[in-house]
């Protein structure tokens, strides 16, 4: 749930729902314009349950090498940087292990019982994907399947909240699925935020309610995006060396970072990390909110024990 004083579109896309904010009415409609370019462009790049984007021709390619598009390029680097930053808690070569639980169509195509496809199916390891930045080349050995879900949903946010924000000269916030990148000014109270657990419930769902001026948001869980598989309840955050549903501590991490991405890879990391998390997002110097299974709260690194007050009403 999201509240400010300004004009605001809803929709749905990447299997979610979507919503832009801006500071000036009169934008709006050339902001969505170009939110919808670009996050078209992302799918046919990033969508491994299109047969035609670049990430399904790449996870097909049997270990040749393909040249892939800048917009991929840039995809592919988010997804490494996750890897990088975590040391591979958060890795791009989970494809094979969500297949292997059932996640291997759109989500909304996964019915909420679904028959064992196989045994799991541990990360191969982003190390070995090989990149080479200079000709936009990449080679994955055979039987590697890439899935960019843990990053370019994020990242794909920043990118159009700057876009848009840059050729529109106004505030904007974007939140997809839950991951809020904002770009340009604020409004003057900033972006309100319900950090909850689910991000399409209302106002009244239990969480916490945080002002948002520059950067990004992000909230990971197990309590949504959840399956059976065979009798075994599963969700889609993987720990890469088991090709296991993490078995977490946590069940909702909400992460403030510089950018929607950093954001986004620290929630995913802290729920896969479990209580170490707590001294890791700490000592990154990074404002989150942890949920464990009972409720119980806890926070790093500046995050607010309450919101401010603000005298903005909430969007239609």
């Amino acid at each position: 749930m999201i509240t400010a004083p300004a004009a605001c579109d809803r929709f749905a896309v990447f299997g979610t729902s979507a919503v832009l904010l801006v500071t000036t009415d009169s934008v709006l409609r050339d902001a969505r314009s170009l939110v919808d370019g670009e996050l078209g462009a992302v799918d046919l790049a990033c969508n491994r349950f299109r047969p035609d984007s670049e990430i399904s021709i790449l996870n097909g390619s049997r270990g040749a090498e393909v040249k892939v598009s800048g917009l991929f390029a840039e995809a592919i680097e988010a997804g490494l940087r996750a890897a990088r930053l975590t040391a591979g808690d958060v890795d791009p070569t989970c494809g094979a292990a969500l297949a292997s639980l059932g996640y291997d169509r759109d989500f909304a195509l996964i019915t909420k019982s679904c028959l064992v496809t196989g045994p799991p199916a541990p990360a191969a390891g982003w190390q070995r994907i090989g990149w080479d930045r200079s000709r936009a080349a990449v080679r994955l050995p055979r039987g590697v399947q890439l899935d960019l879900g843990a990053t370019a949903k994020a990242w794909a946010a920043d990118r159009c909240a700057r876009l848009a924000s840059q050729r529109l000269g106004c505030g904007v916030l974007l939140s997809l699925g839950g991951d809020i990148a904002v770009a340009g000014q604020a409004p003057a109270h900033g972006w309100r935020v319900r950090a909850t657990d689910d991000h399409a419930a209302g106002p009244d769902a239990p969480g916490q309610t945080v002002v948002v001026s520059s950067g990004g948001l992000a909230t990971s869980s197990v309590a949504v995006r959840t399956w059976r598989r065979g009798g075994e309840h599963v969700h889609h955050i993987v720990r890469p060396a088991t090709g296991r549903p993490a078995r977490s501590c946590w069940r909702t991490v909400s992460v403030a970072a510089a950018s929607c991405l950093d954001a986004n890879i620290a929630s995913t990391a802290a729920i896969i990390r479990g209580e170490p998390a707590l001294t890791w997002l700490t000592e990154l110097g990074l404002p989150a909110r942890l949920v464990r299974h009972d409720g119980t709260v806890t926070r790093t690194a500046g995050w607010p024990r309450i919101a401010p007050d603000a005298p903005t009403p909430d969007l239609p």
